[in-house]
């Protein structure tokens, strides 16, 4: 509750415990048991800050925080807490709520590019070894090289099917690239587009500054579900990680302000550390040290400190920590563990409170505005005064077709990888095929140029033969010619012929 300018959260015995405005986004830890009241505490946090007039974005993990957007009842439970607590007239009031959903069936969808994602996250959402990440990074860097927009899933397939016919390539510029890991990537892809990966891949890409809204002056609360989306843990902690760089690469540095700009409350966010890579872990960290100077508080919501690793719990200053149940030796260690992380009580051992704790009830420490933790203490968490539970399916609706309406706008959408290496196929295979046209129009021209010489040898050569053979024949009939003469002038020497009448003989013979 915001009261008196204080972000009233808990009471202890009459004291009011607040978060300090300044400290806000200095991040904070929700944790304990199930069954312990960690969803109230985090719906009482959301409308504290909604009613300063900062928006919250939160995973709605079984739809009960979407009872924020509708106000509250005075129940018995609420009657026998409110005047300890200093609240005699609660007034009761929804918050204002925008709802988001990853699969687009209970809110508004929110689309990101492959490429704005990055190779990075990527390789994380798919399970991809160091070699097969490598390959992934080569293609986005391919893609950024020659303008080619990763927008879906798609895309990123056919770039990889397009690299892989042609990796001779790239492999002198890029490095290499071989069909075994490209093979594997496209596996990978086909999985977590089974999974739902494709309705958030695509356009319009979300503006993470949409968070950022108010209306009447109160914070809009951002709320995803996420029901249907932490079934698959790998995608629901990549697309919430995906956010915080995303807010974190968007906004300006502001510094620390009377109050952030921003709360971002990660459910279930030991689901963020697991099968991380070093590197992966390391820009987690990086995010959450530097994004408190862009305005922004992360607030952690999980079941035991110890699921967040030392890097990132040291950072989160503002604490409420629930029941801890402690059966097992390792469930005993984590209480002390969690016990270590706050400043000492001197009127209770922290440990022994942990296991005591009733629902509603929890160790709270928040920083003071020098930014020192305080001494915890151990106090019970406000009622909220927007409604406890979920809202039905019907005024879910009722609020999505509300906003539908209100932002009913066009968007132009960008040509994706696929549809240009579509193209560029096509053209390419249209240039190859006319070079082959060309190819057999030339082979077709030589072949009948070759025949053209051929048939001209052909001809010269018989009129050769021809004229061989005329003269052949001309020769031989003036062979015969002579010798005929011969006889005859024989034959009639023979007879005695005067030589007049051998003349006439010879003349008419002749001829």
């Amino acid at each position: 509750m915001y009261l008196d300018n204080e972000l009233y959260v808990a009471n202890a015995d009459g004291t009011k415990l607040s978060i300090t405005g300044k400290m806000a986004n200095r991040h904070g830890l929700i944790a304990g048991a199930t069954g312990t009241g960690k969803t109230v505490t985090l719906q009482v946090l959301a409308e504290t800050f909604c009613q300063a007039g900062v928006p919250c974005f939160m995973a709605d993990m079984k739809g009960d925080l979407s009872g924020i957007s509708k106000a509250g009842k005075l129940s018995g439970f609420i009657e026998k807490r409110k005047d300890g607590f200093g609240i005699p007239d609660p007034q009761f009031a929804p918050c204002p709520v925008r709802f988001f959903d990853v699969f687009e069936e209970q809110g508004e969808g929110i689309k990101t590019t492959i490429s704005t994602m990055g190779p990075q996250l990527l390789s994380r959402l798919m399970g991809l070894n160091d070699t097969q990440s490598g390959v992934l990074a080569i293609a986005f860097k391919i893609a950024e090289d020659e303008g080619l927009e990763l927008i879906t899933v798609e895309d990123l397939s056919a770039l990889l099917n397009y690299i892989g016919k042609n990796a001779k390539d790239y492999t002198t510029k890029y490095g290499n690239v071989t069909s075994a890991s490209v093979g594997a990537i496209q596996r990978a892809l086909l999985a977590i587009e089974s999974e739902g990966a494709e309705h958030f891949f695509g356009q319009p890409a979300f503006d993470v500054n949409d968070f950022i809204r108010t209306k009447d002056g109160k914070g809009i609360m951002n709320v995803l579900a996420a029901d249907k989306l932490m079934l698959k843990p790998k995608l629901y902690s990549t697309f919430l990680l995906w956010l915080l760089t995303e807010l974190y690469q968007t906004l300006p540095e502001v510094g620390d302000q009377d109050l952030p700009k921003l709360i971002f409350f990660f459910d279930e966010a030991h689901m963020l550390f697991e099968d991380t890579s070093k590197q992966l872990s390391d820009k987690i960290e990086q995010i959450v040290r530097l994004i408190r100077s862009k305005g922004v508080g992360v607030y952690f919501i999980t079941q035991s400190p110890t699921d967040i690793p030392d890097d990132i719990l040291g950072q989160l200053g503002n604490r409420v920590q629930h029941a801890l149940r402690a059966f097992t030796p390792k469930d005993q260690k984590a209480v002390r563990s969690a016990a270590d992380t706050f400043r000492a009580n001197p009127n209770f051992k922290t440990d022994e409170a942990i296991m005591n704790l009733e629902t509603g009830e929890a160790l709270v420490s928040f920083l003071d505005p020098k930014g020192a933790p305080s001494v915890v203490e151990r106090a019970k968490i406000l009622f909220p005064l927007s409604q406890i539970g979920a809202i039905t399916p019907e005024e879910r609706a009722s609020f999505m077709a509300e906003y539908k309406k209100a932002n009913n706008e066009k968007i132009a959408m960008n040509k994706g990888a696929a549809a240009v290496l579509a193209e560029r196929t096509s053209m390419s295979d249209k240039a190859a095929a006319d070079a082959s046209a060309e190819k057999e129009r030339l082979a077709a021209e030589k072949q009948a140029e070759k025949e053209r010489i051929a048939a001209e040898k052909e001809a010269a050569r018989q009129q050769k033969e021809a004229e061989k053979q005329a003269k052949a024949e001309a020769k031989e009939k003036e062979k015969s010619r002579k010798e005929t003469m011969k006889t005859i002038n024989t034959v009639t020497k023979a007879l005695g012929l005067p030589s007049l009448l051998r003349s006439v003989i010879k003349s008419f013979i002749k001829k």
